[in-house]
């Protein structure tokens, strides 16, 4: 299959194309503004349809409207744009709703920077809006993986009505890299018999709705969106481990820090010390369990955290995965600024020389 030179932002806008995206609903931020430019143009001659939203805030409830009428929407944007959206977001998972949302992360918080950034680790895996829900969120390393968690995402968030979110820092947004349109492979989806698109034999129309004034009415709405919520957390956890079946130390990262940390690693390595990477790639459901089950092996001394954020917010899901099994430390930036292979190396061969 023969390769194609993509951007990543415009990469991402034709994978969406190609997953079946009916509609898309966004405004322009940097560094995403290239998703929703390319959609204005090449959507419509799908057979789509794009809107340039006065806000992010209308964006989303676009979304909801037209993704609660059974078509695959989307919308992009990036950190300071997610958190207007963060309302719709949560009416979505509240309604089960699926939509397809992309996070093209820039520093913060506030308006921040520019420049790409991993801030919005909490915001997206704990649910940056009210009340108890989910997103599904898939964290990609370069622009193959974005193309392909894209296209699958339509699926992801079809099969459990609910929203899914892609997190990428905004330096994968921006590169390019060559890819391939590969196919991906299809779920079994139910129809949408739940959808607002007419009574089509029915008694009643069906309702979109996350208002539930009886409290034990809504006691149990929560009560069932738990139990999908475990069945998502069960189906949908996705990890990479690089040379961690004889790792002292063991690196873990994703997005841009986790390919850094694969030059580091063969340094480090070069020098006598085992180093590993564990890439967590789905940040919800977060693969605790088998870095859980890394750290209890006795070869693993120690952890090493890297991410572009300056207070660790993976380094908290780490914490808890790890469970005080071995030491863990941390090594971070934010505002656009990515850790080095230096930095990394500098902060394994301290920790190694504690940890022996």
């Amino acid at each position: 299959m023969e390769k194609e030179l993509w951007k990543g932002n415009e990469a991402i806008a034709e994978a969406a194309i190609r997953a079946g995206c009916d509609c898309f609903f966004g405004y322009p931020i940097t560094p995403q503004s290239e998703v929703p430019e390319y959609m204005s143009v090449h959507l419509p001659k799908a057979g789509g349809v794009f809107v340039q939203s006065e806000s992010e805030i209308a964006a989303i409830n676009m979304v909801y409207g037209a993704a609660g009428s059974g078509m695959r929407a989307m919308t992009s944007s990036s950190s300071p744009g997610i958190s207007l959206k963060q309302e719709g977001i949560t009416y979505l998972a509240g309604a089960e709703v699926p939509a397809v949302i992309v996070n093209c992360m820039r520093g913060g918080p506030g308006l921040g920077t520019i420049q790409p950034s991993q801030g919005d680790y909490f915001q997206a895996t704990r649910g940056g809006g009210n009340g108890d829900y989910r997103t599904v969120v898939l964290a990609p390393s370069n622009v193959q993986e974005t193309v392909d968690f894209v296209q699958e995402a339509f699926d992801i968030a079809d099969q459990y009505r609910n929203p899914v979110m892609i997190v990428m820092d905004g330096l994968i947004g921006q590169m390019m890299e060559p890819i391939e349109w590969r196919p991906i492979p299809k779920r079994d989806l139910p129809p949408k018999t739940w959808a607002a698109g007419g009574r089509y034999g029915r008694e009643v129309h069906n309702v979109i709705n996350s208002l539930y004034i009886d409290p034990n009415a809504c006691d149990e709405h929560n009560q069932r969106l738990t139990e999908k919520f475990d069945e998502i957390a069960r189906n949908e956890i996705r990890w990479e481990e690089v040379q961690c079946e004889d790792a002292d130390i063991v690196i873990t990262a994703y997005g841009t820090p986790a390919r850094i940390a694969l030059t580091a690693i063969e340094n480090l390595r070069a020098k006598g010390i085992r180093v590993g990477l564990f890439r967590p790639i789905s940040l919800w459901p977060f693969p605790e369990k088998v870095l859980g089950e890394l750290a209890a092996q006795d070869h693993v001394k120690a952890f090493l955290d890297v991410e572009m954020s300056s207070v660790g917010q993976m380094l908290e899901d780490v914490r808890l995965s790890v469970e005080g099994r071995k030491p863990i430390r941390y090594l971070g930036h934010a505002g656009g600024v990515m850790p080095t292979v230096e930095e990394m190396t500098e902060a394994v061969e301290q920790l190694w020389k504690e940890v022996q």
